[in-house]
């Protein structure tokens, strides 16, 4: 029994492999890795010196935001499309948007109000292409290997951030971060060209199942595990928000450090995460309910040494471990999507969770600038730290008591009368 998990581990990785898309998921990937440093860091550069904490916010909640928007508005345009063609409307639409910024930045004519506008373009339709990468999982794979096929896409996605982040500190110091952004201009356009591609290679795939009349909220609202588990992830990235502006703030402003440090920061957490996504499908055997108690209690304990210390190395083994310990939550969580949502309505209901998550992370970042300037960014990190340490805490009495419910009351109906 234990042997069969890790078996079909690896035969769900290895049928997601095979696909057409994967190549272009794996180099765009590497393109949002390098992001992860080039967008924060070209709002740093370009923002009036008393205000690089509001911009900043401003720029990397930009990159997310508008994902919702695109959720609600674009719905009855999008939602009976396949899933290659969902990643591949998103992919073609940020290699545009983000290849106008990158041109821009390096021209020297790129303004902070035209950053964020164009970087709120660039991910209008974020939310639906996340969804097609794993409504695509779910296309391909049966039940038992999805949780491989999740592992195997935000191992991907983790792994580009060992070394996006190295790569592009190095590269915006030597040319400055539009350069690094053009180049994630040019992996979405692979992937965009290798998604577009899709239905005339796989043209023997079965037609997508029929459309469901039930909106995706309410399919959410019906299920009660899947509604509970939006809500925490939602609470979850929240309180992660302020991360993305107060380390590179704390590292430019507390440490005097360079691009090429905050990407050795990202870098560590995205080795950490690698390997925690990899090691996903090894906690199938535990209750998925306190997995996520364990991971939200676990990334926050990570944040307090960079809130405590100016020393380099604590806050580095704290986002590494952290990164080892959120590894496997992209993973579980959106296998149990996944396995709770009807097929008829997955790609919805995969969007309308993106639309909520990925705000609920920008809304955090928005949160964070003023936060920061009012408490400094290594401060905003411990408050980060200490409570998404609660959020996991109460997460985790709430599963103890319905644990201690469903025995009362399967004691009680096992009862003789």
């Amino acid at each position: 029994m234990t042997a069969a998990v890790p078996d079909r581990h690896h035969q769900g990785m290895r049928e997601l492999l095979r696909h057409p898309v994967f190549p272009g998921l794996l180099i765009s990937a590497l393109g949002d890795g390098m992001s992860m440093v080039a967008v924060a860091w070209l709002a740093v550069q370009i923002a009036p010196d008393a205000q690089v904490g509001s911009w900043t916010g401003l720029a990397v909640a930009a990159y997310a935001l508008p994902a919702t928007l695109g959720a609600a508005v674009l719905s009855r345009f999008l939602r009976g499309l396949r899933a290659a063609r969902l990643v591949a409307v998103d992919a073609t639409l940020r290699a545009a948007t983000l290849g106008a910024i990158a041109f821009l930045a390096v021209t020297g004519t790129l303004n902070p109000l035209a950053y964020v506008l164009l970087l709120a373009v660039s991910s209008l339709l974020h939310a639906w292409g996340s969804a097609g990468a794993y409504t695509l999982v779910a296309e391909l794979l049966p039940d038992e290997r999805r949780v491989a096929g999740n592992a195997l896409l935000s191992t991907v996605t983790q792994a580009a951030v060992v070394v996006g982040p190295a790569l592009a500190g190095a590269v915006a110091g030597l040319v400055g971060p539009g350069w690094v952004i053009g180049a994630d201009a040019a992996s979405f356009a692979v992937l965009a060209v290798a998604a577009w591609t899709v239905p005339a290679r796989r043209a023997h795939q079965a037609p997508p199942p029929k459309e469901s009349t039930t909106g995706a909220w309410q399919t959410i609202r019906e299920r009660p595990r899947l509604l509970g588990l939006l809500l925490v992830t939602m609470a979850f990235f929240f309180l992660y928000g302020p991360v993305e502006v107060a380390l590179p703030v704390h590292v430019a402003a507390d440490l005097h450090g360079s691009a090429g440090l905050l990407g050795l920061y990202w870098t560590v957490f995205g080795v950490g995460a690698t390997v925690g996504s990899l090691c996903a499908g090894l906690l199938a055997r535990w209750s998925p309910a306190v997995v996520v108690a364990g991971i939200i209690v676990g990334w926050g304990a990570a944040l307090v040494p960079l809130g405590l210390s100016d020393a380099v190395w604590p806050g580095m083994l704290g986002l590494a471990a952290g990164g080892l310990i959120y590894g496997p939550y992209t993973a579980i969580s959106t296998s149990l999507f996944q396995r709770g949502a009807p097929p008829e309505a997955l790609s919805r209901v995969l969007a309308a969770r993106s639309a909520l998550t990925i705000p609920a992370t920008s809304l955090g970042t928005l949160l964070g600038g003023p936060l920061v300037a009012w408490l400094g960014g290594q401060l905003t990190l411990l408050v980060s730290g200490l409570l998404t340490v609660l959020l996991g805490a109460g997460v985790a009495v709430a599963v103890r008591r319905r644990s201690v419910v469903r025995s009362v009351v399967a004691t009680d109906v096992a009862r003789p009368r």
